[in-house]
Parts: C-alpha cells; sequence; structure tokens
C-alpha cells in the first residue's frame, strides 16, 4: 500500500512538532526543512487543525503546534483520517468496477485482511513512538546552518 504525499507531509508535520514539544513553528519553516510545497503543507496543515491534532495560531506569536499530547496522537488514526476510503483494487470501489469474476474471486477478501492488518499495526504506535528519539530529531531538523569562514 502506498500512502498519498498528503499523508506522508501529514506525519512530517506531526513528527516535526513532536520533537520540541511546546515550541511553535510555521508553515514556511516546516516546508523548508522538508523541501515542499508551501502551499501543499498549507493545506495539510489547515486539515491536521480541523481534524484537532494541531493548534494554529495566527497573528504575532503564532504558528503551529500540537493540539494533544504526542502519545495520544495514533498513527493508524492520522492514516486513515489523511487516506480516506481504502481501495486497494477496483473491486472495492462504487459498483465494484467491471470485473468478470467479481462474483467468484476471493481477491476482494485477501486484500481486505491485509488492509485491516496494515492498520492493526499502525494502531499500535503513537507519535510519541515516532518521536521518542527527540535529540537526534532535533539535531537533524533544527540544525543551525554552519558559520561561514570569518
Amino acid at each position: 500500500m502506498k500512502l498519498t504525499s498528503f499523508t506522508d507531509y501529514s506525519l512530517r508535520v506531526l513528527i516535526y512538532l513532536a520533537a520540541q514539544p511546546g515550541r511553535r513553528a510555521t508553515v514556511a519553516e516546516i516546508a523548508s526543512v522538508f523541501e515542499v510545497s508551501e502551499n501543499h503543507l498549507t493545506k495539510v496543515v489547515h486539515f491536521l487543525g480541523k481534524s484537532g491534532w494541531l493548534a494554529n495560531v495566527r497573528g504575532k506569536g503564532g504558528g503551529l503546534g500540537l493540539a494533544q499530547e504526542p502519545q495520544d496522537i495514533v498513527i493508524g488514526h492520522v492514516v486513515r483520517h489523511t487516506e480516506g476510503i481504502d481501495m486497494p483494487a477496483e473491486c472495492f470501489g462504487e459498483g465494484h468496477g467491471r470485473c468478470r469474476i467479481e462474483r467468484i474471486c476471493h481477491l476482494r477478501g485477501v486484500l481486505q485482511e491485509a488492509v485491516e492488518a496494515f492498520y492493526a499495526v499502525l494502531d499500535r504506535y503513537t507519535l510519541a513512538d515516532l518521536a521518542h528519539n527527540r535529540a537526534a530529531l532535533s539535531r537533524v531538523l533544527f540544525m543551525q546552518p554552519a558559520a561561514g569562514p570569518a
């Protein structure tokens, strides 16, 4: 199963903010660190805020922060919410596609079981698990540019 870039960016934003809890960040800052589109990241941040995972504060001193504790953000919930309906094959779509063997095929059941197993694994992890190495993440994500020659 391949995750969309929307889900990928959502997880990156959450990990970035969990690396230094209590610190606010901007969309521009996160986009720069991950070298992704600010416009696309703005949509992601808006979605995460509406979903209750981010606190988006406008104005002076504003920025983005986690709205929940990292241990309360379940990765499986985030991925389900950002990915939408799981359709690993055409037969999962509305009307079940146009497959000649649909009535007798067992593939749909097997794929459904695989999707459920995928989410069962993600449901075992929280944002705290992904960011338990905060010191290492901070060194990589928040490193200061090296000073130039004097």
